[in-house]
């Protein structure tokens, strides 16, 4: 049986990357950029001040002038004036404007005295380039500030707005079908019998892709009723780029999906992976490459799959930058017999040296989904070793 990381590059030698699209630059918040993004001028484009004061002269102060004449007045957003010739020239000036010609530093305005057109100051030294923010000390024109593979947040759009990109080249969101699957499963809105149990997974998976940046989420339900999944599969296939499954991939009698979508063309790449939970995990992709993952039905299971396999799968189709693996140490020692790589949520905690502590917080079944609820994410711990001391180290999934 294969381990998780097997299965993960299995899955990543699968997959076909989405295509890219245009998208205006108000709408491009989490989306995978696709493009490099250069400074198309200097940053910032002109020297600009930094404080409300006084443009002045350095060598002026450095002579021994203290005293200056108020030419004129210069806001942000004005162009700039021209320093008269004089020695004790100079402007008052304001944060955000550009620097008049001729001036070279500012002098704040709480080291000043204003008597009239008249300005004295107080106290200080103010050598060239004080209270000032160079031009092209950030960038010069043609640099590259962003590149591709980046996940956008409002850091990136802010560069690309500066960079005046109206439009980004970004990864296709694709159309994602969560289907849950099961005669047991009833809508949360219906009357539920005591042998029934109300579907959770497929608003779980739907709430968590779109929480990682996937809205176009639609959920499904099938009965264990070969002909319906066989014909409702066909038209989810075909409409959708990416598929998720929940439930009806182990042995019973009642588990139709591994037959019906062998019979749709979908190609089987594994079955099965040494874990716990989620060991009944099936993949494969279509005759045009849709992803198909088959996630067992147990809750925790099926949200702990999505997390490990489906949304790293997602982000390297998009073309996203791979995150850097992190880490937590156990805060207390931990044991599992199985030899079965173990998924074990924890609660996260920062330790005397900033380092992430991880509580094992396991729950109480892989059907008890209430029991993730306080838990920050998992855990993975090899299935080589039964014995975890306190302070192991082990890689770390947070939940989205």
């Amino acid at each position: 049986m294969l381990t998780p990381a097997e299965a993960e590059k299995l899955i990543r030698a699968s997959l076909a990357p989405f295509a890219s699209e245009d998208c205006p630059l108000a709408e491009a918040q989490g989306r995978i950029l696709r493009m490099a993004v250069k400074a198309d001028r200097d940053l910032p484009p002109f020297d600009r001040v930094t404080m409300d004061g006084y443009a002045v002269r350095s060598a002026a102060l450095a002579a021994g002038t203290r005293r200056f004449r108020v030419e004129g007045l210069q806001a942000a957003g004005m162009i700039p004036l021209t320093l008269g010739p004089a020695a004790d020239a100079g402007v008052e000036i304001m944060t955000g404007a550009v620097l008049p010609i001729g001036a070279d530093c500012v002098v704040p305005y709480e080291d000043t005295v204003r008597e009239g057109a008249a300005m004295t100051v107080n106290a200080g030294k103010f050598p060239a380039g004080h209270a000032l923010h160079r031009r092209g000390s950030d960038h010069i024109s043609g640099t590259e500030i962003l590149s591709a593979g980046l996940k956008l947040t409002g850091r990136e759009i802010a560069v690309a707005a500066a960079c005046g990109c109206a439009n980004l080249t970004v990864a296709t969101r694709p159309k994602i079908a969560v289907v849950a699957t099961g005669d047991e499963l009833v809508d949360v809105w219906m009357p539920v019998a005591s042998h029934q149990i109300r579907r959770s997974n497929d608003y779980a998976l739907r709430a968590a892709l779109v929480a990682a940046g996937y809205p176009l989420v639609e959920r499904f339900h099938l009965r264990d009723m070969q002909h319906e999944i066989e014909h409702r599969l066909w038209h989810i296939l075909a409409e959708f780029d990416v598929v998720l499954l929940s439930g009806g991939v182990s042995k019973g009698k009642f588990d139709y999906l591994p037959a019906v979508l062998e019979a749709l063309g979908v190609k089987k790449i594994f079955q099965g992976v040494a874990q716990r939970p989620g060991k009944p995990l099936w993949f494969g992709t279509s005759a045009r490459r849709t992803p198909v993952f088959a996630l067992p039905g147990n809750p925790v299971a099926s949200y702990t799959c999505l997390h490990r396999y489906v949304l790293p799968a997602l982000a390297r189709a998009g073309g996203q930058r791979p995150d850097t693996l992190r880490t937590a140490a156990l805060a207390t020692a931990f044991t599992f017999k199985p030899a079965l790589a173990c998924f074990l949520p924890v609660k996260i905690a920062s330790g005397p040296g900033a380092e992430l502590l991880a509580t094992p917080d396991p729950s109480n079944t892989s059907g008890d989904f209430a029991g993730l609820v306080g838990t920050d994410g998992f855990v993975e711990l090899p299935a080589a070793q039964t014995d975890f001391p306190a302070g192991y180290i082990a890689p770390f999934n947070p939940w989205v």
